[in-house]
């Protein structure tokens, strides 16, 4: 019989006990002899030495259980915020989602990123209200505050008794119950369940049941269990709920060869690690495989707005040298991955996150990241020697979290990263002196802007000289909303520049928004390919690639650009009598706020904030009120910068506007300083 497989990931904020829960599930199926402790650095998914001495989870970690004939894969995710990037890739890896939420403090800010990141994803997920051992445990308030912030309906299926004792319990609905609870939960959805409870009649058992699974697949169902997870209190509910009515691996099966690098990590041994999902088909040892990027997927677009597509590059192909699968939380050699099943796969060089192995397949995206601080990097000892080595170990942990984004140029004296906090510089600094024996230094934060063009307009360039070269290259700009992102439209006549060539045009804008007239991100607008042409005789195939970065630049010059910051959100709660310090803090940092909630003698103010006013607020607010106030904060978007400050980021390589020495450079013939 064919052991049906469930790929989870546990997700929560950070302290909700996520890693404690993946521990009690491990140690309930037998998996490990003693479940682990997350401050005593014994968690069996905690394997860094600064995750065992934080006692925080710092990177996903797999592990594998057995329950009721069922195996369940986890990926235990980190909780803080500033690691956002490892749970949003182990999304694309799972069948659905466990979210952990306190009973004592509720849903916080990055908890409800995660809940809205997993409606954008279209990923089913059941909810874990965590603590009801703990004083103050309010079950009940958090599943309220549930309802109102999701889209889906929740069905409560555990019933707690003695919430906020250390004799905490949770008992299963009985049969009759259940049937009784989800009729009423599942009239708002199906017809069925709605004629049921409009006639006084309840559902069997066996029909509520089936009901249950189709809506919960569908996403329009939450289940929610209580419970301890310190305690084993409701664990096993837990587990039997998730093999019992939680989707398998089949809701994403596909045909032939197919699956999603979610994670790659480096091993001084084994040499990179590429963490698999397989959707469909089987790899053995030895095997070679298909790697694609997804990049690489066409996108659908109206017939009068298509543009040529970039030219698709041939996949790499290269060989597994080695599998691994997880038993427990431990390594084994497998030999074999098949459809449905996680895996770690050796002697992929090439291998990115998020790249396809097979085939490429369609998924729906949700973004948890956007860092917004930029960090200089050099060696501790400033020997410029080392930078190069420095840089090549910045690039490695970079595979293994992209948004680091490390980018340095021979001959720069620094290398720049992104951050999302203190908290991941510190990972990144013992990462670079356990792994790589580096020590390095970092500058304070500064803030990442970006840019958009000022106006509607056209941008416009021809490089027609010195021959042999033909190139002219006409663009449409137009401004866009906060939040667009970026589209690109237009093809013209094959005669008037041929399809290959407006493919390099294409190619080469992609690589244009990286540097704006200010040296920042450009984004937020329309580009619409208007005009163009080629020479039959001049024109070289790299000549797009060389007029299209200054006709970019010439329509930034010419229609302006318009600086953006980066925003946050940020809800504070504290006694009623500092609520007008706090708005006070709020209008210094050039914050839009709405009017406090004022309960208990405690006062809520939500509001959004410049993040380049706002860095040291949470350590300013820790003072002002004595360590009492609770701050929850989020990325919120971009506005146009109101500080009347120019912000300049040093663009790397030769900028497009000085004409001769960007062609000098785009041909290989001037090298940057």
């Amino acid at each position: 019989m064919q052991v049906k497989i469930h790929n989870i990931g546990i997700l929560a904020h950070v302290d909700s006990g996520k890693t404690t829960l993946t521990e009690q599930l491990l140690f309930l199926t037998g998996a490990v002899r003693k479940a682990g402790s997350v401050d005593s650095g014994t968690a069996a998914t905690d394997s860094l030495g600064i995750e065992k001495q934080r006692g925080i989870s710092v990177r996903s970690a797999a592990a594998s259980i057995k329950h009721k004939n069922v195996t369940v894969n986890i990926i235990d995710t980190p909780g803080h915020v500033d690691f956002a990037g490892e749970v949003e890739r182990a999304l694309s890896a799972l069948d659905y989602a466990v979210v952990v939420i306190s009973a004592v403090e509720g849903i916080r800010a990055h908890t409800e990123n995660i809940l809205a990141s997993l409606e954008a994803a279209k990923l089913p997920f059941a909810v874990f209200i965590n603590k009801i051992d703990r004083a103050g445990a309010d079950s009940s308030s958090v599943l309220k505050e549930l309802e109102k912030i999701s889209s889906g309906k929740c069905l409560c299926v555990s019933v707690t008794e003695n919430e906020g004792e250390e004799n905490a319990a949770v008992s299963k609905t009985d049969s009759e119950s259940f049937a009784l609870d989800a009729t009423c939960a599942l009239a708002e959805l199906c017809e069925e369940a709605e004629e049921a409870f409009l006639s006084d009649s309840v559902l069997s058992y066996q029909r509520a049941a089936e009901l249950v699974r189709e809506e919960i697949s569908s996403c329009r169902l939450i289940p929610v269990l209580c419970g301890s997870a310190k305690y084993s209190v409701g664990v096993e509910e837990l587990a039997d709920f998730l093999v019992d009515f939680m989707p398998s691996a089949q809701r994403r099966a596909t045909d032939g060869l197919c699956g999603i690098i979610y994670k790659i990590e480096h091993d001084k041994n084994l040499g990179k690690i590429s963490h698999v999902r397989l959707f469909g088909g089987e790899i053995a040892n030895r095997d070679e495989v298909e790697i694609f990027s997804p990049d690489e997927a066409v996108t659908a677009e109206n017939d009068d707005n298509a543009a040529v597509e970039i030219e698709k590059k041939p996949p790499v192909t290269e060989k597994v040298s080695q599998i691994k699968s997880f038993s427990g939380a431990k390594f084994i050699d497998s030999g074999i991955v098949r459809s449905g099943e996680i895996a770690a796969l050796c002697g992929l060089p090439g291998a990115k996150t998020g790249h396809f192995i097979g085939s490429l397949a369609r998924s729906e995206t949700a973004k948890l990241v956007n860092p917004f601080l930029r960090v200089k990097v050099t060696p501790s000892d400033g020997d410029a020697l080392k930078l190069s080595s420095l840089a090549a170990a910045l690039g490695e942990l970079s595979d293994e979290e992209p948004y680091i984004d490390a980018k340095w140029e021979n001959g720069q004296k620094e290398i720049t990263i992104s951050t999302t906090g203190k908290i991941q510089l510190e990972v990144i600094d013992n990462l670079l002196k356990e792994r790589y024996g580096l020590s390095a230094s970092f500058s304070p934060p500064t803030v990442i802007y970006k840019e958009t063009p000022s106006s509607k307009g056209l941008a416009r360039a021809s490089y027609t000289m010195p021959k042999p070269c033909w190139a002219v290259v006409e663009f449409l700009f137009e401004p866009m909303p906060r939040g667009y992102g970026v589209s690109y439209h237009g093809r013209l006549p094959s005669d008037q520049c041929f399809y290959r060539y407006q493919s390099h045009i294409r190619t080469s804008f992609n690589s244009c928004l990286e540097q704006g007239l200010y040296g920042w991100e450009v984004t937020d607008f329309r580009c619409t390919l208007v005009g163009g042409e080629h020479h039959t005789i001049h024109t070289h195939p790299l000549d797009f690639f060389v007029c299209t970065p200054m006709a970019f630049m010439n329509g930034l010059s010419q229609l302006g650009s318009t600086v953006l910051e980066p925003l946050l959100k940020i809800r504070v709660t504290v006694p009623e009598e500092l609520s007008g310090k706090v708005l006070s803090e709020i209008i210094k940092m050039g914050g839009e706020y709405d009017a406090p909630v004022i309960r208990s003698q405690t006062a809520t103010l939500e509001a959004v904030v410049p993040v380049a006013t706002s860095m040291d607020f949470p350590a300013r607010l820790a003072v002002m009120s004595s360590g009492k106030a609770v701050l929850n904060q989020s990325f919120f978007g971009y506005r146009e910068c109101r500080d009347g400050m120019e912000h300049i980021n040093p663009r790397r390589g030769v900028n497009p506007l000085d004409r001769s020495k960007w062609i000098l450079y785009a041909r290989g013939a001037y090298m940057s300083d």
